[in-house]
């Protein structure tokens, strides 16, 4: 074959220039591996500014890598999905399609295991595995950039999504969540579980999940401010009372919801609209808002500690990990029940509490959390506890401190196997989860080998939150604000109808855990038969 002179001269251009730029760049090679692993995993093009803490945010991260230990599943417990795959055969396109995203296939593999007799049910099996993998797929969603200007001038780039799951019970409902390893499978994963744990709450409320990769921590108030204008700006047009109605989650409380909903004005000179839930009170929000996740939590815990172990909360030695909204509303509550809170945690360490939490205490960590944005390591003269740093309640192996109850507030996947089976050699005799998937495959086979310890999934413990974002979304469609006893009385009743719910679809000899996912999914199944949207 005869090369042209001209093409003779592009190669050898072209290789010197490869030569010239690999010498004079050699150095950078690993930041620019770095910079490449960073894109794949959806972080913001500014990485040097990146940062995993997040003080202050509705749940604070378990002191672990969460990029690399958090969202994804460890080797062991991929093989143990791969030996699940020989179960649910029907779920392998599923797979194929997102391998990608092992924290949502993790999701769908948890929640099928509990729908197995259902789906081996034989008069309707195959229906319900259909349903199944209807529910699965999304039914939209919105990708978009988000640009916006740093203090320096200089304009920035970030993605925002919005996973409009499902609206089979109402319109898409969920919250937004803001830090660096945000990408599109963790909010299939938090949309997919927010379409059981809406439906549990008995409110007409569908399932979604929104948020960027851009992190809060470390930016300036006006640098927040202008990130959250420009966020609504792309995302105000899908937004409406009765098709889409977004709230807070990590990296998103009130300040991040307020510049958005100002946003929103500001675009649409619509007044009133309950299009954000999670907002301050002096324009629309809702009495409890702020407490309903946490007091939720203990709410169903007290329920399920009377009725299955035949005492109370009163002495009960608890570890809570977080220093977010959850976790700090479920130790207040707590201490009101008269139980102890002996641990309390962020992504650098743990307070550990030997005599339990004391209320100042607790007002010092949610001033320091809530008002100065500082970490635990910070007030530890502050407080009674001591602090141990790179740790958190689950790992504290050389620690003699009992535990009775555990509430993980944290994040997803924070209580591994050897976290679960060091609560049981703790004597813990119930779990109960505040964050969203906080406890792995091998985490949730520890617990489930043993059926005298009480294990609530996020979906049921946690929907507190979500359900009093419903009633705020009732009060901003009547123009009322009601008394903060009414809002109390509805989350406790709204508490015990997912307990009951939980105990009715456990069946004879089932678990807690069972009987919450098979309660939200027959639900959802019903109401996409009933609209004609499967058959």
């Amino acid at each position: 074959m005869r090369i042209m002179p001209s093409r003779i001269n592009h190669v050898v251009l072209l290789l010197l220039y490869t030569v010239r730029v690999g010498a004079s760049t050699s150095h950078k090679i690993e930041h620019s591996t770095i910079q490449t692993q960073l894109s794949k995993d959806n972080q913001p093009t500014d990485i040097t500014k990146t940062n995993t803490n997040c003080v202050g945010d509705d749940t604070n991260m378990a002191p672990r890598d969460l990029a690399q230990t958090a969202l994804v599943p460890n080797k062991q417990e991929n093989q143990q999905q791969q030996q699940q795959h020989d179960k649910f055969p029907f779920l392998k396109d599923l797979r194929v399609k997102y391998s990608h995203q092992p924290i949502f296939l993790q999701a769908v593999e948890e929640m099928a295991l509990s729908l197995e007799p259902i789906f081996a049910d034989e008069n309707k099996g195959e229906f319900y595995k259909q349903a199944f993998v209807a529910m699965a797929e999304p039914e939209r969603t919105i990708s978009f950039r988000v640009p916006w200007m740093d203090d320096g001038g200089r304009q920035r780039f970030n993605r925002g999504w919005r996973v409009e799951f499902s609206s089979v019970l109402g319109p898409y409902k969920g919250g937004l969540r803001f830090h660096p390893t945000v990408n599109d499978g963790v909010l299939k994963f938090l949309g997919f579980e927010q379409i059981f744990k809406n439906a549990l709450t008995g409110l007409p409320l569908g399932g979604g999940k929104g948020g960027s990769d851009f992190d809060p921590k470390g930016k300036s108030e006006g640098e927040v401010r202008r990130f959250c204008e420009s966020f609504m700006t792309e995302l105000f047009r899908y937004l409406h009372p009765s098709t889409d109605v977004p709230a807070g989650d990590i990296g998103v409380g009130g300040r991040e919801i307020g510049y958005m909903y100002g946003q929103y004005k500001r675009i649409t000179a619509k007044y009133g609209e309950g299009v954000l839930t999670g907002k301050s009170m002096l324009f629309g929000g809702s009495e409890f808002r702020p407490e309903a996740t946490g007091y939720g939590l203990i709410y169903i815990t007290k329920i399920a500690v009377e009725k299955r172990l035949g005492r109370t909360l009163e002495g009960s030695c608890c570890a809570v990990s977080g220093s977010g909204n959850v976790a700090q509303f479920a130790a207040k509550k707590l201490m009101e029940f008269g139980a102890k809170v002996m641990t309390f945690s962020d992504s650098n360490g743990v307070l550990v509490f030997d005599d339990g939490m004391t209320e100042d205490d607790w007002d010092s960590i949610v001033e320091a959390k809530n008002v100065h944005r500082m970490r635990l390591r910070d007030i530890e003269d502050k407080v009674t506890g001591r602090y141990i740093p790179n740790e958190s309640p689950w790992t504290l192996t050389d620690d003699t401190t009992p535990f009775h109850l555990a509430f993980p507030c944290a994040t997803q996947n924070e209580i591994d196997g050897k976290g679960a089976e060091l609560l049981l050699s703790k004597g813990v005799l119930g779990v109960f989860e505040g964050a969203n998937l906080p406890t792995t495959i091998k985490g949730q086979e520890v617990f489930r080998s043993r059926p005298d310890v009480i294990y609530i999934p996020g979906k049921a413990a946690n929907a507190g939150g979500v359900g009093v974002s419903g009633l705020e979304m009732a009060q901003n469609a009547q123009r009322l604000q009601w008394e903060p006893e009414e809002v109390d009385d509805k989350l406790q009743k709204m508490m015990g109808e997912i307990y009951e719910q939980m105990e009715a679809a456990s069946g004879e000899g089932g678990t807690l855990e069972e009987g919450a996912n098979r309660a939200g999914f027959l639900k959802v199944t019903r109401a996409m038969e009933e609209l004609g949207w499967l058959y």
